[in-house]
């Protein structure tokens, strides 16, 4: 688990054979082999480790759906070390687990910020609400607006300065995870029949 706020920006040192070596210091302070650590998004396993950097290995899933079997040497990462009950949660509980890649359709400034509309499938999009969280390559993000098929998020220049996405272009592809709390949600209202005024009712939200 973790709470989409990048600890550091890491660089690919090799990428082959369903592993990655990623140069980090951050993230290694207090890192051990078994730990996880999220690589612009995605949960994986520290495999190796030094001072100066950690191996990891990627199963044909994760490649499949997420970007980092197009990482190349050189590359940069979003980094966080996992979440423990003494770090405190300033983004939103991020699992790691991507659900689907999508697609940097512009970037438009906005005073000292950005304005990003990212493309994505409907996996995703079912869960995306305004003012609601998503993780983009890892990063914790409130959705500005959405429609259909696309939605919005604002950065500041921290997050510009401090994350991958300062140097993101449209057309880049991008790791996507909703919020997880809303897919409990629809899981329990599924169960019910889907969300009606007895639902409403019987859970305090409307008086009978």
């Amino acid at each position: 688990m973790f709470t989409g706020i990048v600890e550091e920006i890491g660089k690919i040192i090799s990428s082959s054979g369903g592993s990655l070596t990623i140069g980090a210091r951050k993230v290694l302070t207090e890192a051990a082999l078994g730990d996880s650590i999220a690589v612009n998004g995605v949960c994986l396993t520290v495999t190796a480790l030094n001072d100066t950097s950690f191996s990891a290995d990627v199963m044909e899933e994760t490649l499949s759906k997420t970007t980092l079997g197009r990482l190349r040497l050189g590359d940069s990462v979003n980094l966080e070390s996992a979440l423990t009950l003494s770090k405190g949660i300033g983004g939103h509980l991020v699992e790691g687990h991507v659900d689907a890649t999508g697609r940097i359709i512009s970037i438009s400034p906005l005073g000292q910020s950005r304005i990003i509309r990212i493309g994505a499938p409907p996996e995703v999009m079912r869960y995306v609400v305004t003012k609601g969280f998503i993780a983009i390559n890892g990063i914790s993000l409130t959705v500005v607006e959405h429609d259909e098929h696309s939605f919005t998020v604002s950065i500041v220049k921290f997050t510009m300065d401090n994350t991958i996405l300062g140097e993101a272009r449209a057309g880049d592809a991008v790791n996507l995870e909703a919020d997880i709390i809303a897919k409990y949600v629809e899981r329990c209202i599924g169960k019910k029949g889907g969300l009606t005024e007895d639902f409403l009712k019987e859970h305090g939200f409307i008086k009978s």
